[in-house]
Parts: structure tokens; sequence; C-alpha cells
């Protein structure tokens, strides 16, 4: 066997995992860290980087399979780069899901909280609200594909049209959209060269509801007329209803889905969706949890980890539109939210108007600058930061409000520890967490930790 040292190529069997969604194997006294790697799988990786603790390997071959591991369900799988787990029972995926919080909790010297385990996700097929798809191709000059990155490939695509992480009615509108662009001829668009028309194919669609928004974003290199394309999603055999087809024109040269330009080909930009009895409309912008049916039971833990909102101040911090802070607002005295995308607070403010509470306000802007203004002392404050975790300089702030009580949110618990330490040394007591699975057979959880002041 090869030395362990950097650029190495080595076979190693997997036996431990750490988050997210990477598998640790052991060789002659070093850690070893494999990204998408399972537990009991022998494995080929090249390893890339040196850590102050680890090596980091990248999978080249899957060996030997872990005894572990089932038949994949989907077609895809193996290929698709959007699941990792598929072929690892649920139940123990969120097992996994589970110890690794614990450990990166524990290892951050989070101390005498009581660990609620996780709650599964209601559904663990078809469950996404909304998928990016991305135009492309699988060899240069090949055949267009609409689809999922292949296991690391980034620059190439494969269509999923069987994908079983959402319905048959994303599928349809996959195949429709890809046989179209194929009968007529038209090309990716390239980034490099930075030639071409298709981007990508955005669906959403309200799993309560039933309502479909379809978003196709191209470059404005050809001036296609939609018409034809239109009255073909129209007339699919959906389950749910499609509301609106648009076009977003993007001439970024990322390749980030980016608006220079909306047009509306069909009925309107937005679409509704429904969770815990609230109704919240959702534009093609708009940040919505992706798992409808998860995000309520999420939202129900946060909801039982206030306890008693009645009568109370909730400041809402990192708001997005303001899902969280609606749905604990019917017993509040006032919730006020603060998120930095405008457009969130806009789409937060109609939302509350359209549920009849009137008893939220929500302020545009970064939560560092926007709580100095925030002169009352909140009863209750929830947080749900985006991945990097509290901005270091907003933490001491929120400590220094003095709260009784907190509710974190977070879906990194890589910053959640670190941040939840920080509490701690303030003299906050972490009193439970609980991991909720939003995203089956991927890597990714929520975690939600009820603070206390000590």
């Amino acid at each position: 066997m090869a030395k362990v040292k950097k650029r190495a190529v080595l076979e190693v069997t997997i036996e431990d995992t750490v988050f997210p969604n990477t598998g640790v194997a052991y060789v002659d006294g070093h850690e070893i860290r494999v990204k998408n790697a399972l537990p009991g799988q022998k494995v080929k990786t090249f390893l890339a980087r040196k850590r102050s603790n680890h090596y980091k390997g990248k999978l080249l071959e899957v060996l030997e399979s872990s005894p572990l591991e089932i038949e994949a369900k989907c077609p895809h799988y193996g290929e698709c780069g959007g699941c990792s787990q598929q072929s690892i029972e649920y139940e123990l995926q969120i097992d996994n899901k589970a110890k690794q919080v614990q450990k990166l909790l524990d290892q951050n010297g989070i101390e005498n909280y009581e660990f609620l385990g996780i709650e599964p996700s209601p559904s663990i097929f078809e469950y996404r609200n909304k998928m990016e798809f991305s135009f492309g191709d699988l060899e240069r000059d090949g055949e267009l594909q609409l689809g999922m990155h292949p296991r690391a490939r980034r620059f190439d695509i494969i269509s999923v049209d069987n994908c079983l992480l959402i319905d048959n009615d994303f599928r349809i509108i996959l195949t429709a959209v890809l046989d179209y662009f194929r009968e007529k001829g038209f090309k990716k668009y390239h980034v490099q060269s930075r030639e071409g028309y298709l981007r990508h194919l955005v669906v959403r669609k309200g799993l309560n509801t039933g309502e479909i928004l379809i978003n196709l974003v191209t470059t404005s290199q050809i001036d296609h007329d939609m018409i034809e394309l239109s009255e073909k999603l129209q007339n699919l055999d959906y389950k749910g209803e499609l509301v609106g087809f648009l076009q977003t024109i993007n001439d970024d040269f990322s390749d980030a889905v980016k608006c220079d330009k909306l047009i509306v080909h069909y009925g309107r930009d937005y679409y509704y969706e429904e969770l815990l009895g609230l109704k919240f409309k959702v534009k093609p912008f708009s940040f919505f949890q992706p798992n409808t049916f998860g995000a309520e039971k999420l939202y129900s833990v946060v909801k039982e980890f206030l306890d008693d909102a009645d009568d109370k101040l909730v400041y809402d911090l990192y708001c997005g539109t303001g899902t969280i802070g609606q749905v604990v607002a019917a017993k509040a005295k006032e919730v006020v939210g603060i998120e930095l995308v405008e457009e969130a607070v806009e789409m937060a403010k109609e939302n509350a108007q359209l549920n009849g509470l009137d008893n939220c306000r929500f302020i545009a802007g970064d939560v560092l600058e926007k709580i100095d203004e925030l002169e009352q002392k909140p009863d209750l404050i929830i947080i749900d930061p985006p991945r990097a975790g509290i901005h270091p300089k907003a933490l001491p702030k929120i400590i220094n409000f003095g709260c009784e009580e907190m509710v974190y949110v977070s879906c990194n618990p890589k910053t959640l520890a670190p941040n939840l330490k920080e509490f701690q040394d303030a003299g906050y007591k972490i009193e439970q967490v609980k991991c909720v699975d939003m995203f089956p057979h991927t890597g990714h959880v929520e975690t939600v930790a009820r603070l206390f002041k000590g």
C-alpha cells in the first residue's frame, strides 16, 4: 500500500462518518476523510489535502460495497450527484445524521444538554417542492441533457427524467422541455465561451396546494417565440395545476440563476403554498423550505421549544420570508423579523397580511446593523441564520439583549456547535437539541436548539 501522504492514492475501508456526509478511514494512525463514502465500503481515494488533524480524500472508486447497502430505487443513483445515501436504509441514514450532530456538539464542549434524537422526514421520496435543473451535455458537443451534475463532474449534466426526489409533475415537465429543445436544435449556454441559449429550468410546486410554477432560464442571445412551448406545458397531464410559465433572461457570466429580465408567458409569477394552516405566496426567487412536509415538522419543533409565546415580544432574526415568525405569531404580542434580502422582506409583509397577522413587523437589512435599532428587550428570540452561522460581531449583540429564552434553528451543525459554545460561555444553558431530517438520501440535516438564561 502507498504511504499516507498528500497526493497519494490509497485503498481504504470506511469505518465511521462525520458531518457532512463524509466517510472516515484510519491508516497507520492517520485519519482520512472521504466525502460521499459510506460506512463499510472499501474505496480508492486520492489524498488531495492535508489538514491539521486529517487528510481530505477524493473518492475515485468504490471497490467493495458496504454490507449495510441495499439496492437503490432511483435508476439515476450512482451517476447523479443529487443523492449520496440512497443505498443505505433510511433509518440508518437518520441515525448517522443524529450521531454526527451529537459528535460536533460534544467536540465543541456543549454540556448537560438533552438530545431528543431526530425527527424523520414524513416522505423520503417525492418530497421536494423545488428543483433547479441545468442544461448541458455528457460529452463535448454531445446530445442536449437537462438535469443534474454527475458525481464529481461539475461541468457535465445527466438527464434525470426518472428522479425520485420529485413527483411525476416535475418529471413530465423536464421531459417535455428537453424534448422540445432537442427537436429545435438549441444549445446549452457554455460558461467558458459565453455562448449558447439554454441555462436552467426551475420548477416549483406547492405540495399542499398543487400549484406549479415553471421558470425557464436562458440568455438573451436568441429571441425565441415561446408560444408553442407554453401551449405544450399547459396541456400536460398534471396531478397539480400549472399557474405560471416564466422565462428569466440571465446574461451573467457565473453559473448561478440571476435575473436580468423576467417574462411571464402564461399565468402569474407566483404560486401559493400552505404550512400549518397558514398560506404563503412564493415568487420565483423567494426562499422557501424545499421540503414542505418536513418544514411543517421543523416548525412544529420550534413551536414546542418556544413553549409559551402568549402575549410575548418575539424577535425573529434572519427571518427569510417570515415563515417561522408567522407560525408563532398567532399567540404572540408582536413578532419583529430582520432579513437581509429585501424581496424576502416584502414577501414576509405580504404573507403576514395574507394570513391576517397584524402583529408582525419585518425589517430589511443586516442583522449585525439592524439589531442596534431594536430598543425593547424581547421575551423570546428565534435565530435561523444562513449556513455560515451568526455573524461573529452580531452574536455578542444578541447575547446583550439578556433574553431569557432563545431557539436556534440551524441548517449547518458545523457552525451551530461553536455558536452554541459562545452562548454557553455567556451564561446560557443549552437545554434541548433535536434534529429534523429535511433532505432524505443526502448528508444535510436541520437542528433546533433550546437555550435558557442560566
